[in-house]
């Protein structure tokens, strides 16, 4: 059983969002593959908590896209099709884009500087061969840039297709490909600093574009230890 006591005190988050945020690192992670079951009473042990609790973060995680829940079946991560893939992709590029020209209107000196370590922290992360690290940091440089907008839709919106990018990562992507380089997120960063607008929204497209160039049909495994899975945390 993972003891949530340290993560909380009074002015922390609840436990049930404790859990989500645990939850959610594990798919940007990649630690939990698509079609993996997410059973409420094995989870329950996990996390030391009741059913309801687990019900409630699965229900905020199925909201988000990022898992399906069938009745008589319960829940699981979701799959995603080819073409639910592309379509995915094709909303993200829209996403990014007004994340992207919004960012080079109201993105502060504090929010470039908090991107930039990111983007360190990514790269240290590269180099040791840390591949769930990376991809979580990568994650979460696009998410803190959404909220760096000053749009909550825009940030909410952003979650849910970096969340569903990084299932179908999980799902499609052979990890005989190296991990990227840091350097387009870093010329990305740059152009938004300078307030290149036209510049930055191509440097994103192609961005996205090198995600999907790297997709291949593949067949994950749906047999995952969850108690595993979250004691590497």
């Amino acid at each position: 059983m993972i003891q949530l006591a340290d993560d909380l005190d009074r002015d922390q988050p609840t436990r049930d969002e404790v859990i989500y945020e645990r939850v959610f690192d594990a798919i940007l992670e990649q630690r939990l593959a698509p079609g993996t079951r997410l059973s409420e009473d094995k989870l329950g042990q996990v996390f030391g908590v009741s059913r309801t609790i687990i019900r409630k973060v699965l229900q905020r995680l199925e909201h988000e896209g990022v898992v399906e829940i069938h009745r008589n079946r319960g829940a699981s991560v979701a799959n995603t099709t080819a073409e639910q893939a592309r379509q995915v992709l094709v909303a993200r590029q829209a996403i990014e884009r007004a994340i992207v020209l919004s960012a080079c209107e109201h993105i502060q000196v504090e929010d470039l500087q908090r991107l930039q370590l990111l983007i360190q922290a990514e790269q240290a992360a590269i180099q040791a061969q840390d591949r769930g690290r990376a991809l979580r940091l990568s994650g979460e440089l696009h998410l803190q840039l959404a909220e760096a907008c000053g749009n909550e839709f825009l940030a909410n919106f952003a979650r849910m297709m970096v969340s569903r990018c990084s299932l179908i990562i999980a799902q499609y992507e052979t990890h005989a490909h190296p991990l990227c380089s840091t350097d387009e997120h870093a010329a990305i960063l740059k152009a938004i600093a300078e307030k290149d607008s036209e510049l930055a929204v191509g440097l994103m497209h192609e961005h996205i574009q090198h995600i999907e160039a790297k997709l291949v049909l593949s067949e994950p495994s749906a047999n995952q230890d969850l108690a595993a899975i979250f004691a590497e945390d």
